[in-house]
């Protein structure tokens, strides 16, 4: 859960960005920043750009989260691809992203196309 919320957060963005991300109220986010912050994974820190705006951006224990995510799910892909054949594996991934709904967000490299 945190890689996913991590890749919403990208390089910075706010609570109410975060939420739309994710598809959750403000609220919400606020709480998964909160959690986020208290395991090390983000910061909070003003804008440059505009001093009223607090953004939120990961720290290096969460590019280090990031990073390790991606390689598990990179290696997931690979057995699953090993185990069930290239073409069974990009045909869920299809399916999968035919039936999900939202804004894209960053996803490991073999899912962006």
């Amino acid at each position: 859960m945190h890689g996913f919320a991590l890749q919403a957060v990208g390089a910075g963005t706010t609570a109410a960005e975060l939420g739309r991300r994710l598809g959750v109220t403000k609220q919400a986010a606020a709480k998964t920043i909160a959690a986020l912050e208290a395991a090390g994974y983000i910061e909070r820190g003003a804008d440059p750009a505009d001093a009223r705006r607090v953004l939120v951006r990961p720290t290096a224990r969460g590019r280090d989260l990031l990073t390790r995510s991606a390689e598990i799910f990179d290696g997931l892909r690979t057995r699953w691809a090993t185990e069930l054949g290239e073409d069974a594996v990009r045909t869920i991934e299809d399916a999968l992203s035919r039936v999900t709904s939202g804004p894209r967000l960053d996803a490991p490299s073999w899912f962006t196309r």
